[in-house]
């Protein structure tokens, strides 16, 4: 994928189809699958930030355009005057959309539950700077039935934590707060975890980073 870094607010990037293929996406399902989009488009964004340090807070405007060989998109963090008010870009409506990146913690889950209702399957990626937070986050951690794999990405860790279709969610809400204590929410699917990152344990990392590393 290339990327271009525009200014401080912009960046332009262009994908191409088989780069697209080769992330485990169809190339006609991004057009007409809007949960597999919005997958796409998180995942490119996570490359994005890895590599141009662009940070995604509060809301985007957001332009692709469809060429022969692949997706040209533009995207740009919004701008507020010194009113609080929004200032717009010249981007028309048929060319843009906006996503707001300040969830809380209820609609991430509210939005993670209805994409999975399909699998009955709750599922999270958690980044985290620095390998020292997901220490102190497993000495903290007793929930042993959670399923979590632990991965390496591009100098970054990725915990991968899924929910039976069984647990309650008061326990899922209070297992998401711990985990954003310490990490953070990745738009980084599994799949590319998998196929890209190196896996560092399969399963119960938590645990096994307990017993591996002491708290300090």
């Amino acid at each position: 994928m290339d990327i271009e870094r525009i200014n401080e607010n912009t960046v332009k990037f262009f994908i191409s189809y088989g780069d697209i293929e080769d992330r485990g996406f169809d190339r006609e399902e991004i057009w007409y699958s809007r949960e597999r989009s919005e997958e796409l488009f998180w995942d490119m964004m996570d490359e994005v930030h890895h590599r141009e340090k662009f940070s995604v807070e509060g809301p985007l405007w957001i332009q692709v355009q469809a060429m022969e060989s692949g997706l040209e998109v533009i995207v740009t963090k919004a701008q507020f005057s010194k009113d609080g008010e929004k200032l717009e870009l010249p981007v028309s409506d048929d060319n843009h959309i906006d996503v707001d990146d300040d969830e809380t913690m209820e609609s991430l889950l509210k939005k993670k539950q209805e994409q999975d209702d399909e699998d009955e399957v709750l599922e999270f990626v958690i980044r985290f700077r620095d390998f020292e937070d997901l220490i102190q986050l497993a000495h903290r951690f007793t929930i042993e039935s959670l399923h979590n794999e632990l991965y390496s990405f591009e100098d970054q860790y990725y915990l991968y934590v899924s929910f039976d279709e069984e647990s309650e969610e008061d326990r899922q809400e209070d297992t998401l707060s711990l985990l954003l204590e310490y990490g953070m929410d990745s738009r980084l699917s599994v799949h590319r975890l998998k196929e890209y990152g190196k896996v560092i344990f399969a399963e119960e990392a938590l645990s096994q980073v307990q017993n591996l590393f002491k708290l300090y």
